[in-house]
């Protein structure tokens, strides 16, 4: 899996209502709308900033706070292809892989926003075209490449049958 995208780095601990907007998700379940919303109270203007394949890029604990789904379907509703971070909140890093969207463990020191980036998760680098240097990654267990290709765990289970790793 390769992705190509710009930066939109955020701090530490950007927790699922920062995601999206608690707010909102008790008013609609169209993930559309709700991908509007990503990351507004943090930067009004971000889903206006951001094109297809872009990259939400933060620091420790990304996705702390609630374990609802719609934050990461929020995210990949929006269009970006991956959250780079230097850890995750594991309900968050779970139901991220679960719904379909890779997230990325690694030292994120290295990228700011605006940076132009290249991820490929098969190769275990990503590449900040802008800055010239290479970032390792935390390689993702060969199971949730193929839940990420399959495009989630009910894409999966609807593939298959059921579980089938091999």
């Amino acid at each position: 899996m390769q992705f190509h995208g710009k930066a939109h780095k955020f701090s530490d601990n950007v927790n699922t209502d920062y995601i999206i907007s608690g707010k909102y998700k008790f008013k609609t379940l169209d993930m559309k709308e709700l991908a509007r919303h990503v990351m507004e109270d943090l930067d009004p203007d971000f889903y206006r900033k951001i094109t297809a394949g872009d990259f939400i890029v933060g620091g420790t604990n990304f996705g702390c706070g609630s374990s609802r789904e719609q934050a990461p379907l929020a995210i990949k509703h929006a269009g970006i292809s991956a959250v780079l971070a230097k850890s995750f909140a594991r309900i968050f890093y779970r139901n991220a892989i679960n719904t379909g969207l890779p997230v990325v463990e690694c030292d994120t020191g290295e990228i700011e926003s605006g940076d132009e980036l290249l991820v490929d998760l098969a190769g275990g680098v990503i590449t900040n075209k802008t800055r010239g240097v290479a970032i390792p990654v935390k390689p993702l267990p060969a199971v949730m490449i193929k839940v990420l290709n399959d495009g989630g765990l009910a894409a999966h289970f609807r593939k298959y049958g059921g579980f089938n790793f091999d």
